[in-house]
This record gives C-alpha cells, sequence and structure tokens, in this order.
C-alpha cells in the first residue's frame, strides 16, 4: 500500500470562511435525517477486522436509496459534509479501534482544500486519527470531470487519509482511472464476485485485477462475499481482504461481531 505520514499541523487547511467555495457558502443545509450502519471488511489472512463501512441509512434503519432519492444539487454539499462529521462521530463513539471507510460525493467536492475542513474538525472533537480514515468513491457515481475526481484523490492522500475506489468493474472508468491515480485499495464489484468459484469468465478478470494491482502496489478488496465457495476460491487468488454477509451483514447504529465459524 502506499505509505501514509502524519500530516503537519500547518499543511491542515485553515477554516476561513472567507476563502470557502461557492458550493461551501450557497449550498442549502441538507433537510435530511440519517443514521449510519457499520459493516466489516475483514483481512482472511490474519482472521481479522481490517476496517468498517459506515452505510448510510433512514434514522429508523431505512435503506441508503431512501435518503440517497433526497439528495439533489441543492444539498449535496452539505448532505456529503455531514455523512463525513456523523460518520467519524459514530466510529468513535463505538470505540472503533480499526480503520474506516467513508463513501463520498465526488460531485459534492468544489475545492478539496477547502471541503476536507470539516473531516479534520471531527477528527480533532471525536479523537479519531486521520490516518484510520479512508474516503472511497463509488465507480457507479456519475462523475462529469475525471481529472477533478484525481485532484481530490491526490489532495486527500496528502492530508493523510487513504483512498479507494468503490465497485471496481462496473462503472464508467476503471482501467482510466488507475492509469491515471493508483489508490491504497479497489473494491471489486460484487456482480464479478458473485458465484465466482463457478463461472471460468468472472474467474479470469478478478485474476487480471488483481495482476494489475499488484503491480501497482494496491491492495485488492472483494465486496459481496456470501459463500464459503466464493470465499475460498478469492482466498486462492491471493485476496484476503473480503466484506459481505458471509462475514457480518451491516449493523444499524453498531459494530457486528464475526462469528468465529466464518473462517473454517
Amino acid at each position: 500500500m502506499h505509505p501514509i505520514h502524519a500530516v503537519p499541523s500547518e499543511n491542515i487547511p485553515a477554516d476561513n470562511a472567507e476563502d470557502a467555495c461557492s458550493g461551501c457558502r450557497n449550498s442549502s443545509a441538507p433537510d435530511i435525517e440519517f443514521e449510519f450502519a457499520y459493516q466489516p471488511i475483514v483481512d482472511c489472512a490474519t482472521r481479522s477486522v481490517y476496517a468498517y463501512e459506515a452505510l448510510v441509512r433512514g434514522p429508523a434503519g431505512e435503506s441508503a436509496a431512501s435518503v440517497l432519492a433526497q439528495v439533489d444539487d441543492t444539498n449535496r454539499y452539505r448532505f456529503d459534509q455531514a455523512c463525513r462529521t456523523k460518520a467519524v462521530e459514530g466510529a468513535a463513539h463505538l470505540g472503533m479501534t480499526e480503520l474506516l471507510s467513508i463513501n463520498f460525493l465526488p460531485n459534492a467536492v468544489y475545492r478539496p482544500d477547502v471541503c476536507i475542513r470539516s473531516t479534520f474538525a471531527a477528527a480533532r472533537k471525536y479523537n479519531f486519527p486521520i490516518e484510520k480514515i479512508i474516503f472511497e468513491v463509488t465507480e457507479g457515481e456519475r462523475v462529469q470531470d475525471r481529472p477533478h475526481l484525481v485532484n481530490i484523490f491526490k489532495e486527500y492522500r496528502r492530508f493523510g487519509f487513504q483512498t479507494a475506489i468503490d465497485d471496481f468493474g462496473a462503472g464508467y472508468a476503471g482501467l482510466n482511472l488507475l492509469a491515471e491515480y493508483q489508490p491504497d485499495l479497489v473494491k471489486i464489484d460484487m456482480d464479478l464476485v458473485r458465484n465466482i468459484d463457478q463461472k471460468q469468465p468472472r474467474q479470469a478478470i478478478v485474476a487480471g485485477i488483481t495482476r494489475i494491482c499488484k503491480d501497482l502496489n494496491i491492495r485488492v478488496l472483494a465486496e459481496g462475499i456470501e459463500t464459503r465457495a466464493e470465499r475460498d476460491f478469492l482466498l486462492g487468488t491471493g485476496i484476503s481482504l473480503m466484506q459481505g454477509y458471509w462475514f457480518a451483514k451491516p449493523l444499524f447504529k453498531g459494530l457486528p461481531r464475526i462469528p468465529d465459524t466464518v473462517w473454517d
């Protein structure tokens, strides 16, 4: 993985309202109620939890879709900022010591150095180390400006955060994006993982992604693991980071326990 360095205090962006971009100043506060469920990302090589992904849910545990349907151009920035703050607050409240993976909306980021301030503020307030935060973007997100996304990733790494591309193999850019930027993690889309032990074309594609990522010093994470056979096949290809119902479902406002039987 790419090295993570502590961020000197003088490099942390200052909180200056006059320096805020137009999106930060003009976006209305999101009238959206939401909470988080947390799902573990496990390292099968060490039989331990590597990280938890913060997954948006409604205030009573409703689906992420019911929340995201309320996001539009008038509240996207404030919603994205609120998600970061609440995810860090929840992780700290739950006593999380592992990495925390937060999804972000690249179309809500106008200037990375300004838009990251709320994350720094939340990390300081709740005493959560920034080097334990992963920012991940889903490939399915409609990103109109790929150079802008690459710039966001580079700035986040410069500030000490880890980065990940979610749903790799399902979205708009894939290998083209990897050619421009190499994140710390690539998360293989669950549609490629489903029944991979039985599907030779999926096996070949995942093997190819794994080889490319190894050459680029990127860790690979397989999503959507639901069976022992999927787990075992992926382990055989050298992928040890996994996430899915086989290990644990997301727990609303909590950290799920991993049953010992999942390692058998």
